[in-house]
């Protein structure tokens, strides 16, 4: 377990809830880290560095409250930051970052040394989004701790290499934390990336249909009814390639062609019409195909945990019935 965090031990689960925009916000952050999982939120899902403060401070006083009411220790959370030259908040939200302390940032679109440098100067962690090779010896290089590898048909900003590959060659030139991303719905699915090698597994649709989100009841419907083949992968929204629901793109007028036009990347803009936008167009991942329910947090975890002891015994019996 060399160069792995003591916390991954003490979690009920190695999974972590992506941190997702507009969805992500304190009460399903807290209900996570109460149930033994990471919870974790993108500080651009409050418009200003001011309310980004207040929700710190407002998830750090409710884990501490828990920890000290019940006695059990929370997981820790993460802040997910945009590590991009057009987001005019990022100097200001890392120090706040600082100053709270944050256990785990992720940085999204670029790995920069001197926020990891300002994140470990407290003894924070930092893991980093990558879609392939290139983009994770540049994260190397800045110093993260672990890279979250966002595979094929991932929600929000995926990219389209198989997990299996993916994680096989990263895992050639990364020896820190390795955490998969794409498709993973169930407990099972976080039994098989930790076969894969993965350290811990990273879940995002999965827990937008919670009741702990901030996703509206029609969204969390489009979900339920969505196949695989219901999901598209586009850069028109935002300029980054990502899974949408088409139902929501085709429900917003989105259409062939508009999908086929270049958006340039500019997190300067106006948050609110960003934010607008992608509260009528719905961000999932193919693995919405599992989703059914809308359980609390504490009900999902429960059966994701009963799903990945199940599975992993099942594989202790495969050694029986492939003996040397």
């Amino acid at each position: 377990m060399a160069n792995k965090p003591a916390f991954i031990k003490e979690l009920s689960l190695p999974a972590i809830a992506a941190p997702m925009f507009l969805i992500s916000g304190p009460q399903l952050v807290i209900e996570c880290c109460k149930n033994g999982i990471v919870g974790t939120f993108p500080a651009l899902n409050q418009r200003t560095s001011e309310g980004f403060e207040e929700w710190l401070v407002e998830i750090k006083t409710e884990l501490e409250k828990f920890e000290k009411e019940t006695g059990k220790k929370p997981a820790p959370f993460g802040v997910n930051l945009i590590v991009h030259a057009t987001n005019p908040r990022l100097e200001a939200d890392v120090k706040l970052c600082v100053k709270h302390k944050v256990p785990i940032i992720i940085t999204s679109l670029g790995a920069v040394s001197t926020v990891v440098d300002a994140i470990h100067s407290y003894g924070g962690i930092v893991f980093h989004d990558i879609i392939k090779k290139r983009h994770a010896e540049k994260a190397a290089e800045a110093g993260v701790d672990g890279l979250i590898l966002v595979a094929a048909g991932a929600g929000g900003h995926a990219g389209t290499i198989n997990p299996m590959t993916l994680v096989a060659e990263i895992k050639k030139i990364f020896h820190k934390n390795i955490i998969l991303s794409g498709c993973i719905s169930t407990g099972r699915d976080i039994a098989s990336a930790m076969q894969m090698g993965a350290d811990l597994a990273y879940m995002g649709t999965r827990f937008i249909n919670t009741e702990e989100s901030k996703a509206s009841p029609e969204y969390r419907k489009m979900i339920i009814e969505a196949g695989a083949s219901d999901v598209v992968y586009t850069a028109s929204i935002s300029g980054v390639h990502a899974n949408f629901l088409g139902a929501s793109l085709k429900a917003a007028g989105i259409t062939e062609e508009d999908l086929k036009k270049d958006t340039k990347i500019d997190f300067g803009k106006e948050l609110d019409t960003e934010a607008k936008a992608w509260k009528t167009i719905w961000s999932a991942g193919q693995g919405s195909a599992l989703i059914d329910n809308n359980p609390p947090v504490s009900e999902l975890v429960t059966s994701l945990k009963n799903e990945f002891k199940k599975a992993i015994q099942e594989q202790i019996k495969l050694l029986d019935t492939y003996p040397k």
